[in-house]
């Protein structure tokens, strides 16, 4: 394995909830202020004619879980403030930094594909806990990934695009995932797709335990 991609961590545990209530307060406290309207100008025209339809919208992309690339900005730069002011810290379980370090100096190349934005990326691994104190952890990674640069991550041509750019044939590269259709995505482009079961994340099916390798924790990867 010469490239790990992972996507193990799960940030709605603290940072979507964070966007939605920081949202929620802005868009009811100061919806005529212009940072606010420039914050949501990329939303369409209909979901924001005052504050209730445009929460209710996105509460509604929440709950489908749909990666508008709209919203995920917006979530980017709320984000960002939420860091910025220690609002924010981001959790990781205990194995995920020592087995990204020990790939880092075993010559593994490390690499991130989210729906959540690269500027979100970055500020999320800007700011990780680590003990009383946090850590940047952005200098393990060589590659950042986005729908907006690679495309969905439920389409083969993304992971494609991905091993492209990163100079690697699919079979090289293994992407960590907590969702069977974005496993099924990279496995078809020739990717060596890996499902997390983590605590919190969905239950996985008998049937795509068998099709896939399962592991709960980064150092049972084989």
């Amino acid at each position: 394995m010469s490239h790990a991609n992972i996507d193990s961590v799960r940030w709605e545990d603290s940072q979507y909830p964070y966007a939605v209530d920081r949202l929620a307060k802005l868009s009811r406290d100061s919806w005529h202020d212009p940072g606010l309207q420039d914050l949501i100008a990329g939303f369409p025209e209909e979901t924001r004619p005052n504050a209730e339809t445009l929460l209710a919208h996105v509460q509604d992309l929440t709950r489908r879980d749909i990666k508008a690339v709209y919203l995920k900005q917006l979530q980017g730069k709320l984000w960002k403030t939420g860091y910025e002011d220690g609002d924010l810290v981001t959790p990781l379980f205990d194995d995920v930094i020592p087995t990204l370090e020990s790939w880092k100096s075993a010559g593994k190349t490390l690499a991130i594909f989210s729906s959540g934005s690269v500027q979100a990326q970055l500020q999320f691994f800007s700011f990780v806990r680590d003990g009383t104190t946090t850590r940047d952890l952005k200098p393990l990674f060589k590659a950042h990934f986005d729908p907006t640069i690679a495309g969905s991550k439920l389409e083969k041509d993304s992971y494609e695009k991905i091993c492209s750019n990163m100079g690697q044939k699919g079979a090289q590269v293994t992407f960590l995932t907590d969702n069977i259709k974005e496993a099924e995505a990279a496995k078809d482009a020739g990717v060596y797709a890996v499902l997390v079961d983590r605590p919190g994340n969905a239950p996985l099916a008998e049937q795509d335990r068998q099709r896939f390798p399962v592991i709960k924790q980064l150092t049972d990867l084989p």
